[in-house]
């Protein structure tokens, strides 16, 4: 079964994330900031890892960075309500490979996520 990590800091969005890809059967494991979302990573090991932008102590640029330099190869979807160009670039040049907006819908999250495991 493909695992999924979600980092939010909010537990409304992590709650809405893991009930979509629930129907899909993944195991879903969950963070509340990107500090957190390391530690799963190392730990755990997931297929795939959605986050957030904004989130105290590591945000999720800086997740993004540090997955970089640890040589971290896991697909990462932003999901977020930030809209600016400039935070997209920034994910892309980091390693994010999509970007949802907040508030995600269902079926834009599954997809993304299908595509990544396929």
């Amino acid at each position: 079964m493909a695992t999924v990590l979600i980092i939010d800091d909010a537990a409304f969005t992590r709650r809405m994330l893991r009930k979509y890809l629930q129907v899909d059967g993944y195991e879903i494991l969950e963070a509340t900031n990107g500090q957190e979302g390391l530690e799963m990573i190392r730990s755990h090991k997931p297929g795939c890892v959605l986050t957030d932008l904004l989130m105290p102590d590591v945000d999720g640029f800086k997740f993004l960075e540090i997955l970089q330099q640890e040589g971290l190869k896991i697909p990462a979807i932003i999901v977020s309500a930030d809209i600016q160009d400039s935070s997209r670039q920034q994910g892309r040049e980091l390693g994010a490979v999509g970007f949802i907006n907040k508030p995600a819908k269902e079926d834009e999250v599954r997809q993304a996520v299908r595509q990544i495991f396929e």
